[in-house]
């Protein structure tokens, strides 16, 4: 297993608790669903969770008539948060239906706000729009039609003109119209140029100018960070090295963020996929929809992906929104095969049809919001519709999934036992004077985990032996003594107690 941060902590303690206080992504967190921070069970069952919609849905909507984002407010976005501030920049979709410039319709907008649900869009004044420039859209330094961007703030670049990163879904013409990869680069996150002196002609990229090879690549998915290279995902349904059945999760990758390497790789595929329906089919079957949206943990990659329920018509097309997790930034799996972590709205709804997977996840307080888009798929083809707004997902803070007891094992049969332990071991993790911190529910006096310290051969640690009998996101773990402890350790958690089936653990995180 693959650790991107050092763990050269100073072993400082910490003395708040609160969540807001508590930032998750400054040490590595272990996950109850990741089979690869813990892969060593007994007589534990994973139950994954499904979060609920926020009342407030959609949280930012559509402009009114006239406005850059009346016809469509696509969540093919990302959100940032910047000392208490969420940045947040999504594409708009005017209502001018006349124009011989399709692609010019798609623009770059921003909106912000202060605690992640109630989002204004403010006045920048950059970019002239029906005569003035009293609106909210971003500066791509000329008439670029952006179907999809994805931001992030790389703070390790010297270059302080490219501090802010973005990736872009902009077309070029072939025989037809192809989608292809615009990465964008600013010094605020407002005023933008290309990473190469390139021009727009009616929106789009010329055939001379493509940064990657000239197939039809839709780079929807996730921008990320990871080894010291960029890494953006999107949709594809061209062969691999073999036959897949229509779109795939295709992954291109850069050094620098301007050469891209004119080779991929296919790093998500669902089990119907190896199962090939023919040439001129690829609307149909079950298949994956606009690559993968990637929350960085640091040490484990989160990510949100499309899943398209194909038909021979569009009106029979639909798309939900699944769970995917990588550990080495390449390859994504599912904790729960073929499982629904947000099913499409009904009928009638601002969702209804078909969600899009945003690249916005954030920890607010004790919950997680996920962000996310709609896009009905259905009137593909026929007669323009309003479209989209961006809605929250919510689920308690990192808990996706839980950790519970199994007692299928106890009984009178031949093969049971009158109790069983239920327990687990994480994988071998490099530390230098970490904190430990547990999130977990029903813990009590007759429900509480014990746990110690392993060096890596699985050798007990003397003095590190700890018992976690409250409920909360982030309990500390207080050792018995305070041994030194070698270059690589594991956890062992024993879910002990009379009411120990209440237990449901979450994550496990090792912070400074």
């Amino acid at each position: 297993m693959r650790w991107l941060l050092p763990f050269v902590f100073s072993g400082l303690a910490i003395t708040s608790m609160a969540a807001d206080a508590f930032d998750e992504t400054k040490g590595a967190t272990l996950f109850s669903f990741d089979n690869v921070a813990i892969p060593y069970t007994q007589n534990l069952r994973l139950e994954m969770r499904q979060p609920t919609r926020h009342a407030a849905n959609p949280v930012l909507q559509r402009g009114a008539p006239g406005t850059p984002d009346a016809h469509g407010v696509q969540f093919y976005g990302s959100i940032i948060e910047e000392g208490g501030k969420y940045r947040l920049w999504y594409v708009a979709f005017d209502d001018d239906v006349r124009s011989k410039a399709p692609s010019a319709r798609w623009r770059a907008a921003y909106a912000e706000s202060t605690d992640g649900m109630t989002w204004t869009k403010p006045n920048l004044g950059l970019v002239e729009f029906r005569g003035n420039k009293n609106n909210n859209l971003v500066d791509v330094g000329g008439a670029w039609g952006i179907v999809n961007l994805k931001v992030i703030k790389d703070e390790a670049d010297p270059d302080p003109s490219r501090r802010y990163k973005m990736t872009t879904h902009v077309y070029f013409r072939h025989n037809t119209r192809l989608g292809t990869l615009l990465p964008f680069v600013s010094a605020d996150g407002l005023t933008w140029k290309p990473v190469k002196d390139v021009k727009p002609v009616k929106g789009e990229l010329k055939k001379e100018d493509l940064l990657i090879p000239g197939v039809h690549f839709e780079p929807c998915g996730g921008l990320y960070q990871w080894d010291d290279q960029y890494f953006i995902t999107g949709q594809n349904a061209l062969p691999g090295t073999h036959h897949y059945q229509g779109r795939v999760v295709r992954l291109y990758r850069s050094a620098d963020f301007v050469n891209w390497s004119a080779t991929n790789s296919i790093v998500f595929l669902r089990t119907p996929q190896h199962e090939y329906l023919g040439a001129g089919r690829s609307r149909e079957g079950e298949q994956n929809h606009e690559g993968i949206s990637v929350w960085n943990r640091g040490n484990v990659l989160l990510g949100i992906a499309g899943r398209w329920h194909g038909a021979a018509e569009w009106k029979d097309v639909r798309v939900d929104l699944g769970f995917v997790i990588s550990n080495d930034g390449l390859n994504f799996r599912e904790p729960k095969h073929e499982w629904t972590f947000l099913e499409r709205g009904k009928d009638g709804e601002w969702d209804q049809g078909g969600l899009l997977q945003g690249q916005g996840f954030e920890n607010i307080a004790d919950e997680t919001f996920i962000y996310y888009g709609a896009w009905d798929p259905r009137p593909t083809g026929g007669k323009e519709v309003p479209r989209g707004g961006i809605g929250i997902a919510k689920l308690p803070r990192d808990r996706f999934a839980d950790l519970v007891v199994d007692t299928s094992g106890e009984g009178l049969g031949d093969y049971q036992l009158p109790q069983v332990t239920a327990e687990l071991v994480t994988t071998s993790i490099p530390v230098t004077n970490p904190r430990f911190f547990i999130n977990a529910d029903g813990l009590g006096a007759d429900a509480v985990l014990r746990i110690e310290l392993l060096d890596h051969l699985e050798h007990p640690i003397a003095g590190r032996k700890a018992v976690v009998s409250e409920s909360g996101f982030h309990t500390p773990v207080v050792w018995n003594e305070e041994s030194k402890l070698p270059d690589r350790v594991r956890l062992h958690i024993i879910f002990e107690g009379a009411k120990r089936t209440e237990i449901r653990l979450n994550a496990i995180y090792i912070q400074p």
